[in-house]
């Protein structure tokens, strides 16, 4: 089980977090993470425009990933009705390049665009300058439809180096992995993609869906449903850090339960 541990120590009346994990396997390599949690008590922020407070309200967030496709206009209009913002990190070739308005409408509606590279190689097989044009090429792509360059990324299988988190630092990219993920990739069963977010879901959780197979959309709804029953507030990944700022480089992921 992938977790980690944050020691705070206090210098100059300024919170700083001193990142001890224990070991995290990711791509053969262990990564120090850091939670949402310790991301909020950081003393690094990025101002104060919470619609929440995670730290006071039981927040989970909606993550999609390798988009934009077929279906995501479908999921935005879902997402819009039940009034949930999410965080869709974007793949470039074949979904940013083929689906520009799609990606200017996740935009223009107040979701977070993020990065999950050009065309989905693992990152942790390239070499500083392959992951540097993955990273870079869908940065330039999202910029150029969005006017902005996105400040989350996600590798690919969720696999990451330290090589990997060099040349996001230099990208400006914070790495986001997960904590609730459904295994959406194996199944087209919408009721069982519904049922394992469900059973995983947990307060600070970064939930892993995908808006490119059939059965995913359509478990949305009901997810969304049953989480908010349950008490959960719908953010997204800045959001659930706030005050807090992703950290070019860093490793975000949840504890569970």
């Amino acid at each position: 089980m992938f977790r980690s541990r944050l020691a705070r120590r206090k210098g100059a009346g300024v919170a700083v977090l001193a990142a001890v994990s224990l070991a995290l396997t990711l791509g053969g390599c262990g990564m120090d993470t850091v939670t949402p949690e310790d991301a909020r008590s950081d003393g690094k922020t990025g101002g104060d425009a919470r619609r929440v407070d995670c730290a006071k309200v039981k927040c989970i967030a909606l993550t999609f990933d390798a988009g934009p496709g077929k279906d995501t206009p479908r999921l935005l209009d879902i997402l819009k009705e039940k009034q949930v913002p999410a965080t869709f990190f974007l793949l470039g070739s074949k979904h940013v390049d083929r689906y520009p308005q799609v990606v200017r409408r996740i935009a223009d509606e107040g979701h977070e665009v993020a990065n999950h590279t050009w065309t989905h190689r693992i990152l942790t097989d390239l070499d500083a300058s392959e992951v540097r044009d993955e990273l870079s090429r869908t940065q330039d792509a999202v910029e150029k439809i969005t006017g902005r360059r996105p400040t989350l990324m996600r590798p690919p299988q969720g696999r990451t180096d330290d090589t990997v988190s060099e040349v996001s630092r230099e990208l400006g990219l914070a790495q986001v992995l997960w904590s609730i993920t459904a295994k959406d990739y194996s199944t087209t069963d919408s009721d069982l993609i519904r049922q394992r977010v469900l059973d995983q879901a947990h307060g600070d959780g970064i939930i892993l869906l995908h808006d490119i197979y059939d059965g995913t959309v359509p478990a949305v709804p009901p997810i969304i449903d049953e989480l908010k029953r349950r008490g959960f507030t719908f953010v997204t990944v800045p959001e659930l850090l706030a005050p807090g700022k992703a950290e070019p480089g860093a490793v975000y992921r949840p504890e569970k339960d």
